[in-house]
């Protein structure tokens, strides 16, 4: 459509559909352009789609995009960046830059692999930490940690995916990983899945809850919970009352900015409903974001 398509390498991974949901939708199992930008914000909302999809997919017929058009690290909010340029070694998972006040910078889940992209990230800061949210998420992690000069976080349920971290969290406490910034075990879509809280403000809840543009509200990814739907439920159930933040960040599914009470509210309703869920197969394309 209008010069643009999306090529038959598209996984569905929604990460389009997040970033231009009036460009982009999902036909047949796969991204999809809807209509061509009408302004200057629709088309810099296409080029933050281009530069995040994880398999290159979105293409001009001329031949490719416009580097200079490339937005990322993106700013989401005066504290938190979204890195874009997602990774196929990731499924496609978002990864998030968190500023800190004493000018330093944390990774949380990690792009696709770039020295490029690194000094770009480090533009905003000294990056000290990368914080993996789990197994999935943990390609690149070494390589942007020793060029960081960072240390690398994993929970030790997930340790195999990650066995040189630098920092292992272990057991199901929150433990403090840098000031004002908390990690929160929750096992169940892996045995080491983990968030990070911070500011009470920021939650990056990895691949255990999204915000879901098909229902407005936060979900579980129920078709690809790859350990314990059950667990997932203990977890959430013991953790819930610990946190608040305004942002949901996770790294499958869209982010969510709502009010520290509303988001309370909707997690509270979030532990009933993943308390009444039983085991489904997994199929990453069965979500319907």
């Amino acid at each position: 459509m209008d010069g643009w398509f999306v090529d038959d390498r598209c996984s569905n991974c929604d990460v389009a559909r997040q970033l231009a949901p009036d460009l982009i939708g999902e036909v047949d199992g796969r991204s999809a352009f809807l209509r061509p930008p009408r302004d200057e914000a629709e088309t810099r909302a296409l080029h933050a789609a281009v530069f995040a999809c994880p398999t290159r997919s979105i293409r001009p017929a001329s031949g490719r995009p416009d580097r200079r058009l490339d937005p990322f690290p993106m700013a989401l909010d005066d504290g938190v960046l979204l890195c874009g340029h997602n990774s196929q070694h990731t499924a496609g998972a978002n990864s998030y830059l968190l500023l800190r006040p004493s000018g330093t910078v944390m990774m949380v889940d990690t792009p696709r692999w770039s020295t490029a992209l690194a000094a770009r990230y480090t533009a905003w800061g000294p990056v000290t930490d990368v914080l993996l949210t789990h197994r999935d998420h943990a390609a690149h992690g070494r390589r942007y940690a020793d060029r960081f000069g960072a240390r690398l976080w994993i929970h030790e349920g997930d340790l195999d995916a990650a066995p040189d971290a630098d920092r292992v969290i272990r057991g199901l406490e929150p433990v403090e990983v840098g000031e004002g910034v908390t990690v929160h075990p929750l096992p169940g879509h892996t045995p080491g899945s983990v968030l990070y809280l911070a500011d009470d403000r920021y939650c990056f809840s990895g691949d255990s809850f999204y915000w879901s543009r098909t229902t407005g509200d936060l979900e579980v990814p129920e078709s690809v919970i790859w350990y314990s739907i059950e667990e997932l439920a203990t977890s959430l159930d013991r953790t819930a009352g610990r946190l608040r933040f305004e942002w949901v960040l996770p790294g499958h599914g869209d982010r969510r900015r709502l009010p520290a009470d509303e988001m309370s509210r909707r997690l509270t309703s979030l532990v009933r409903r993943t308390g009444r869920a039983r085991p489904r197969p997994g199929v990453f394309t069965a979500l319907r974001w």
